[in-house]
């Protein structure tokens, strides 16, 4: 290493990205220091990195945090082990004390980013109660050499997202000093107590706050941003100390999803995987961010596969797939240029009411009176893939499974299965629950070829179960464990499979199941309108390529109005659906032209870094913006919504090149005028009165002047 330090410290890192940890003899193991770009920072916050809250132990001083616990105090530095990994490198801490050996685990994978998770081992001979174990604790940091600022807590802002069915990535950034306010703690010679807190239950783990957000200080020149990597109950939480700020990350706790494990004597317990990025701002942090996800998902065929898929579901067939209805939207899908076709809701269903008879996934008969075969060989005979929607961890109560599988299939508390919406859910650790669904996906397959699956998830079944488990957390978190080792071993099977993740659009986007599955349906919007701050913001969670963006186009839009639901697609992977077949010809025409933009950019697409030029959209914003910035050429996606007709963009990083700016969806209709000043700028006036939206090629040049058009 060539950073160094007052204190004796472990490190990680090279000369681009390092991080060292203090191990004082008479302190908590702690990051001490850490090096972005060329820059060093050093924390002087020094937080425990382990935290253990445990009965018998509590917090010190008593808060609802779960930093500051009384045990991470007294643990303390045994040894450490750094090693190479295909991903990067390894550094292994051995932390002990009060009758437990905890073992951190980092990695260091790509540019600026580190993946941590924990295991505690009850090195006592009584039962040790755990309560929380974050994953990552850390100080924020400030420039090595630079004086205080005067109120250096209330320079960082907090950036940080919530969801909804149906609106989902809504973005905000809050002044830390809106949670925290100044309250001379240094009278009461103690920290704060208090903390700005989000969490998750039950599995919708992306349902309302969202694992994943940042901080960043512009007076630092400091962005941190993080996700936590689980997909059931998670928390996070920011706090003020008196030597400044931190801030903590954990999968379930006791506090917020009734979690607790007991181990016994030699028994162990290991956390959700979190993983941090850094960066000079927010928009840098996010690039680290972003390189780190396409580094550690899964490597297989559909990683550069990314097809344009339709989907008869959204403002079309909703859920009520025929014959009849299936074969025209199949013909004029693939006329345009679709590679997959996905049959969704209702294919297995005969009552006409399928949300509470899923389970058996059996076609219906009624829907298909020469059988699902004949329309999954007019899919095939079109060129395209063949897909269908499944619920695989929901049994509707009307579904013969319901009564065919044992009582230990199902999710329970107090001897009772969980009930959510008329349906129950599988539990994942029971070996008959795991039969079922192998045996049903092993069918589909052989029987149909089905290549594609869509894997959906609408019910939520609340803090866990309390069979077989310690607690009902502990239920739950061992079942989240045991779906992501299913979709493990059934893409092992069935390498070239295509998964698309879903849960009532994006209720379970963590990169759990991300970095596991090919693409995510962002949203169940079906207001074109209301979708494009949905898909500018999706990013931030996820890699552009993963996030498969509703374009709806119908027969009913006029041209401008067809434009702005497929430019929504092409802000990511584009997700077709419409009545393809009532449309006109020059409107399909149209919808052909997006898809031919779609599959020329996906080699953009899979490398870029997402930026927003206008800020990260507000809900009701007149104009949204996402930038994907490339290695020689960005790409932009605008939508006016409405009020003033021009806007100036702020593309620092393009600041002093010539850039020359392309329509490149529509190109026939009304040209918007645009105007790049190598100030870093561009203006933008729609052409059109109606809402309407545009993609945009910056390409750069290094002469002077600039481009416009």
């Amino acid at each position: 290493m060539t950073v160094d330090s007052t204190e004796a410290t472990v490190a990680i890192g090279d000369a681009r990205f390092a991080m060292g940890f203090s191990i004082a003899p008479d302190a908590p193991v702690s990051v001490a220091w850490f090096v972005v770009a060329g820059v060093t920072f050093d924390v002087p916050n020094p937080v425990p990195l382990v935290e253990v809250a445990a009965l018998g132990y509590g917090n010190t001083p008593a808060s609802p945090r779960i930093a500051h616990t009384t045990l991470g105090a007294l643990l303390r530095y045994q040894a450490h082990r750094v090693t190479k990994t295909p991903l990067g490198e390894s550094l292994e801490i051995d932390i002990a004390g009060a009758g437990i050996v905890v073992t951190a685990l980092l990695e260091r994978v790509g540019s600026a980013a580190i993946r941590a998770h924990v295991v505690v081992l009850n090195a006592s001979e009584d039962d040790l109660i755990l309560q929380s174990v974050p994953s990552w604790t850390v100080g924020f940091g400030r420039p090595r050499g630079m004086p205080p600022l005067e109120d250096e807590f209330g320079s960082w802002r907090r950036i940080s997202g919530r969801s909804d069915w149906l609106g989902e990535n809504r973005w905000t950034t809050t002044p830390m000093r809106d949670d925290f306010p100044v309250l001379s703690s240094a009278l009461t010679n103690q920290n704060p107590r208090g903390a700005y807190i989000a969490s998750s239950q039950g599995t919708w783990s992306t349902g309302g706050t969202l694992p994943v957000a940042a901080v960043e200080s512009p007076a630092l020149g400091l962005s941190w941003a993080w996700q936590i990597e689980h997909n059931g109950p998670w928390r996070w939480e920011i706090g003020e100390d008196l030597d400044g700020g931190y801030f903590c990350l954990s999968g379930p706790t006791e506090r917020d999803a009734s979690w607790s494990v007991a181990l016994t004597p030699g028994e162990s317990f290991e956390t959700v995987p979190v993983s941090v990025a850094l960066g000079s701002d927010f928009t840098a942090a996010i690039g680290a961010l972003t390189e780190y996800r396409r580094i550690v998902r899964r490597a297989a065929p559909d990683d550069q596969l990314m097809p344009v898929v339709f989907n008869d579901y959204m403002n079309t067939l909703n859920g009520d797939p025929t014959t009849d209805r299936l074969l025209p939207l199949v013909s004029m899908a693939a006329s345009v240029g679709a590679e997959v076709f996905c049959i969704d809701a209702g294919w297995y269903d005969d009552s006409g009411a399928w949300w509470d008879s899923v389970g058996e996934w059996r076609p219906s008969e009624t829907r298909f009176p020469n059988g699902l075969g004949e329309v999954i060989s007019a899919i095939r005979g079109a060129g395209m893939i063949p897909g269908l929607w499944l619920e695989p961890e929901s049994i509707g109560i009307r579904s013969e499974v319901a009564t065919q599988l044992p009582p230990t299939a199902f999710l329970s508390r107090k001897g009772h299965k969980v009930v959510e919406h008329d349906r129950l859910h599988l539990d994942l650790r029971d070996a008959t629950a795991v039969a079922h669904l192998d045996s049903v996906l092993n069918r589909l397959v052989s029987d149909f070829g089905i290549g594609y699956f869509k894997f959906d998830y609408n019910i939520n079944p609340g803090a866990g179960t309390d069979h077989d488990s310690d607690s009902i957390g502990d239920g739950l978190l061992q079942h989240a464990r045991a779906y992501q080792a299913w979709l493990d071993r059934l893409l092992e099977r069935y390498p070239h499979l295509v998964i698309e993740n879903c849960a009532s659009g994006a209720m379970r986007a963590d990169f759990a199941l991300l970095s596991r599955l090919a693409l995510q349906s962002t949203s169940d919007q079906q207001d074109p309108l209301r979708y494009p701050p949905i898909a500018a913001s999706a990013p931030v969670t996820m890699l552009p390529e993963q996030a498969a963006n509703w374009a709806y186009p119908q027969a009913e839009m006029d041209d401008e109005g067809i434009a702005f639901t497929l430019v929504t697609g092409l802000a990511g992977c584009l997700y077709l659906s419409g009545h393809l077949d009532r449309m006109l010809a020059q409107q399909r025409a149209i919808v052909a032209s997006a898809v031919a933009v779609a599959k020329s950019s996906r080699n953009t697409l899979r490398t870029s870094t997402p930026y927003w030029p206008i800020g990260l959209p507000a809900w009701d914003d007149p104009w949204v913006a996402l930038g994907l910035r490339g290695a020689a050429e960005d790409t932009l996606s605008l939508w006016w919504r409405g009020g003033k007709r021009e806007i100036e963009l702020e593309i620092p990083h393009l600041k002093g090149l010539a850039v020359e700016v392309e329509t490149i969806f529509p190109t026939a209709l009304t040209a918007w005028t645009t105007e790049w000043s190598q100030e870093g700028t561009l203006r933008i006036r729609a052409g059109s009165s109606a809402p309407s939206a545009r993609t945009l090629r910056l390409r750069y040049g290094t002469q002077e002047g600039g481009y416009s058009s």
